[in-house]
Order: structure tokens, then sequence, then C-alpha cells
């Protein structure tokens, strides 16, 4: 197949191209690079069955429309992650998020191209619920505080997807990926394992933002590919959401326990108020795990790997 991934040279984006290329798919990715990297793709720029286009995809003269009429199948994974990023550049991630996600959907719809959208754990909001499933209402917090910017846009991103579904009969579905971690995730921009992985390699303290007792549930990026790829072979997923992530719960404190005593490390555990981490007034939900029971009906999909083994990996990575 002829696939296109925008966003291809972030972390879940290069991970897929890997996965895919290996499958013996055509790829092309289109990416800013403004959170992926040229490095994560570095290995595939001579492969003749793959390409690389360094565009951004709301550029009034973007190729993107052009690619998708070219294309077999759309993953669209270009969105602004991480939450120091959003919550600093609010323009910036409604911008990206929902006008980039328009265009590459009206373009999927006129040319008959199927596509899978990616979205986030972030849309379910303030829920007090510990366990989330795709049919649940949606709490989103106060347009006051730019947290919510994020599960806003890719909300609006997933409403796009169903209406052009009904409209235009699009073949298209919405995966919502729950904390995806692994090699290649950076911890520029807050994500919290990458984060403290470094600061234990370091012998420096892992910053603990709030109580730390919020749980979260952690996802291989190899599993999240996994479930990605059993999604492209599938004919039925036309208008449906999947949750993806693991089920195994664990709070923020214990991570950093975790990460400490995997690592070998001499760290010790600061907590971080919010208010001094981000803008006064910043919002979190104290549990996020998914209800993965969609997907592996549908595909039999389940993650395989623990929490250890993904600590360990981004380990290994980091002292690359």
């Amino acid at each position: 197949m002829k696939i296109l991934i925008t966003g291809g040279a972030g972390f879940i984006g290069s991970h897929l191209t890997d996965e895919l290329l290996s499958l013996g798919h055509c790829v092309t990715v289109i990416d800013n690079l403004s959170t992926g990297s040229e490095d994560n793709i570095a290995q595939h720029l001579t492969n003749e069955k793959f390409a690389f286009i360094k565009e951004d995809i709301i550029d009034e003269d973007s190729k993107i429309e052009s690619l998708i009429a070219n294309a077999d199948m759309v993953y669209h994974l270009a969105a602004a992650v991480g939450v120091e990023l959003v919550v600093n550049d609010p323009v910036h991630t409604l911008l990206t998020n929902v006008s980039g996600t328009e265009k590459v959907l009206q373009a999927a719809a006129k040319n008959n191209t199927r596509i899978i959208v990616a979205s986030t754990s972030e849309v379910y909001g303030k829920s007090t619920k510990e366990t989330f499933s795709e049919t649940d209402d949606l709490l989103i917090g106060s347009p006051y505080n730019s947290r919510w910017s994020y599960a806003c846009s890719k909300l609006l991103d997933e409403f796009f997807v169903m209406a052009f579904h009904q409209a235009n009969d699009l073949d298209g579905c919405v995966v919502r990926f729950f904390n995806t971690v692994g090699p290649r995730q950076t911890g520029r921009y807050g994500m919290v394992l990458p984060r403290f992985v470094k600061a234990a390699l370091s012998n420096e303290n892992l910053l603990v933002y709030g109580t730390g007792e919020q749980t979260r549930c952690f996802c291989h990026v190899a599993d999240t590919v996994q479930a990605l790829r059993t999604l492209l072979e599938r004919d039925d997923t036309a208008g449906k959401i999947y949750n993806i992530g693991n089920t195994e719960k664990i709070s923020i404190n214990q991570l950093a326990q975790k990460v400490i005593a995997q690592a070998n490390s001499s760290s010790s555990i600061e907590k971080i108020p919010y208010e001094k981490a981000y803008n006064k007034g910043f919002e979190d939900m104290l549990h996020r795990a998914p209800n993965i029971s969609t997907i592996t009906n549908d595909t039999n999909w389940k993650p395989v790997r623990n929490l250890e083994k993904i600590i360990n990996d981004v380990i290994d990575f980091i002292n690359k």
C-alpha cells in the first residue's frame, strides 16, 4: 500500500514508519519537525519505498492534498503535543490541531482515501471516573484555562471525523492514545517518563508535579504501533473511536520510585506545586485509565509489554 503519515518524524509516527516499511508498504512522511526529528527517520532516507517532505500541513502551499490523493491510507498524527507546549502556546495548538485536521479530512473525503486520526485521552477532561470508555460523556474545563485547549482541539478533530463519515461516507476512524511512551520520546514538552529517566540517570531530583497521587497507565510505543497496524488490516472501522493504551495503573509517585530503582539512581523525589510548574489555576485529572474492550473485540489487540520493560527501554535509549 501507499501510506501517508502526517507527523511521521515524531515519536509515534517514526515507529509506525519503521513497522510499515518492514511490512513492505511504501511510506511518505510529511512533518514540519516542530516536535519531531529527522534523526527518527534518518535510517530510511535511502529506502526507495520511503519519502520525506519537510512541510507544515497548514501552509497555504502545502502538498498535503496531492499527497492524500495519491495515498491508499493516511495516518494523521500531526499535532501540537505535550502539556508544556500546549499551555505555553495555545494558539499554535488550536491552529495545528483544528485547521490542519480539517484540511486533511477534506482531502481524504474528496479522494475517498481511508484515514486514521490520532486523538488523545485528554478529551476525557475533568471526569472523576477511573476508567474511560469511548462512549463516555466528556467534561472539558473552562476556556479561561489554556490547559484545556489541547483537549478541546482534539475533540473537535473527532467531531470532524464523525461529520465527514456521516456526510461524505468517509472511511475514517479515531484512536485515543493513553500515555504512549518508549524510545525516541523527548521530555522536552513535559512528557513524564523520559523526564524522570533523564533525571535519574544524572542522579538529579525527579520533579513530581502536584501530590503525585494521580494515576496513569503507560503503553509501550511498540504496542501502540501494533494497534495501529491491526486497524489498517480491518475494513469495518469507519466511524468508530478506539482507546489505545495499557490498563496497568500506577501513581506518579510510584513511577518515580520505580524509575529510580531500575536506573540504580541516587536521585530523590521533589514535589512541585502545579502553580510553580505551570500557570496559576492549572487543572489535572486524578485518574486516567482506558477501557480497551472495543479495540480488543474488533482486532484481538492487547498490549504485551509491562512497565518494567518500558522503563528499561527508555533507559537504554537515553544511555545510547
